[in-house]
């Protein structure tokens, strides 16, 4: 079942606002159960000391007996490990609590020895404790008692008086502790704060994976149609999305199918004109319909082309950008082309310095390092090949090089003594656009829309500047 964003952020509100209502109440509930814990734990010392001193019934949970004569003296030794029943708590916390600090030979009343199986613990605040009084002192060991989780046993003797075991554990021990919450009630916090963003995370890469196969299908193609799972509004512009390259599709194929029928109806009659030329004895008229000719046929497969290019049909790969340079150049050259292909410079790279030499060492990165691209290889040939032909046309020469970095990668052609200003060269990327020289030369201005076009379709640009001494142009593509 796909859902709207509303709901999506209805939902999401909503979880979050039950979460965090139950970890409140979780957190509140323990809060509560723990101040009710330590505030009876407080309560039974407070007793506990009454007890001691009066002799009064201890309350129900606190078992208060003497100790045997033997266990006794043990304890007026302070060897209460040595008791009988007590080996295994061999953690052994001692102090006395002064019901007068300001009379010392009369205030030290009660002495305690608290025994554990776990651990000592800190009553040095208890003990200094100036300003309470000998109950409250030993309400705030039964409370210090029941903050940790253990099972102790005191024994205590009030001022001179008989030595006795005292066993609260009921009360202040592990075992009556309530349940604590305040953890699980954060993890449950943490559990639904994850879940939340794990959900907005995955709703909103939904759409950027859509918009990232958009913007790359130009450089890496892309399926017929899209499919996308997220929100019903990602589904209506994915619908939306197909609908229309479905309809540039068609009209393209359109177009072609139109351009293909005119050409192959054009073929019949052109080949009757050129046989019917043939039959002319005046060759000069004979030469210029030959001519007509093929400049009608030549227009039509050039508008092929450039339907074919805006078609995208070749699917991209990866290829070895300076091996296609290296080769459609040598093809030039082959036909005694006035092109060159410009060497790379070696990148100079700094060593480190050595604890032997005081200079840094330097080297430099191999000068046939090949630049690799995601790209189609026939295209790219074509619009090279357009943009050496029109450096050839409007210059004397052309020369080609590779610049790159980590993003991209640069074919570079510059031509060598052309007259024409960037301004002029960048009015001919319209389609059917030709320079001054258009009576002396072969084209039907479709090259540099063509190469524009071909960049374009490779996540680049296509771009010209003032050379040295003529026009460069930079065809930008996309490595990646």
């Amino acid at each position: 079942m796909t859902l709207r964003l509303r709901s999506y952020g209805w939902l999401w509100t909503l979880t979050a606002f039950a979460a965090g209502l139950i970890s409140t109440g979780m957190w509140y509930a323990s809060a509560q159960a723990w101040n009710r814990y330590l505030t009876n734990s407080f309560v039974a010392g407070f007793t506990v000391y009454e007890e001691l001193r009066t002799g009064m019934a201890p309350p129900p949970g606190i078992l208060i007996t003497p100790i045997p004569a033997a266990a006794a003296a043990l304890a007026e030794t302070g060897e209460f490990q040595q008791m009988s029943g007590f080996s295994d708590r061999r953690f052994v916390t001692n102090l006395s609590i002064l019901t007068d600090s300001s009379a010392p030979l009369s205030g030290r009343e009660l002495t305690l020895a608290v025994l554990s199986d776990q651990l000592v613990y800190p009553v040095s605040d208890i003990v200094s404790g100036s300003d309470q009084t000998g109950p409250e002192k030993m309400g705030n060991l039964t409370r210090l008692l029941a903050t940790y989780c253990s099972e102790p046993i005191l024994i205590a003797q009030y001022g001179r008086g008989v030595w006795k075991q005292i066993d609260g554990t009921d009360i202040w021990g592990c075992k009556a502790a309530p349940v604590d919450l305040r953890l699980p009630a954060i993890l449950l916090g943490v559990v639904a704060l994850a879940a939340l963003l794990t959900s907005v995370g995955n709703v909103s890469d939904n759409f950027t994976r859509f918009a990232q196969a958009l913007g790359d299908r130009k450089r890496r193609g892309g399926p017929q149609s899209y499919d996308a799972d997220g929100p019903e509004e990602l589904r209506d512009i994915v619908a939306a999305v197909n609908d229309h390259l479905e309809a540039e599709r068609a009209q393209l194929e359109k177009r072609a199918i139109v351009l293909s029928g005119v050409s192959h109806d054009l073929g019949t009659p052109a080949t009757r004109v050129r046989l019917r030329a043939a039959l002319i004895d005046d060759a000069e008229l004979r030469e210029k319909l030959e001519a007509d000719v093929d400049q009608m046929t030549g227009m039509i497969e050039s508008v092929l082309t450039y339907t074919r290019s805006e078609l995208s049909v070749e699917e991209p790969r990866p290829i070895s950008l300076t091996s296609l340079v290296e080769a459609l150049v040598a093809d030039y050259q082959d036909m005694d082309r006035p092109v060159l292909l410009k060497a790379v410079e070696p990148v100079a790279v700094k060593g480190a310095p050595s604890v032997f030499m005081s200079r840094r060492g330097h080297g430099s990165l191999p000068e046939t390092r090949r630049i690799l691209v995601m790209g189609r290889p026939i295209s790219l040939k074509r619009a090279l090949t357009n943009l050496i032909d029109n450096a050839l046309k409007y210059g004397r020469r052309a020369e080609v090089a590779l610049e790159t970095d980590a993003q991209t990668a640069t074919i570079i052609v510059e031509d060598k003594g052309t007259d024409m200003s960037v301004e002029d060269i960048e009015a001919l990327l319209a389609p059917f656009q030709r320079g001054s020289n258009t009576g002396s030369s072969d084209g039907f201005g479709l090259g540099l829309t063509i190469a524009s076009t071909v960049a374009e379709q490779h996540g680049g640009t296509l771009s010209f500047e003032a050379g040295d001494q003529g026009l460069r142009a930079r065809l930008q593509i996309t490595r990646q």
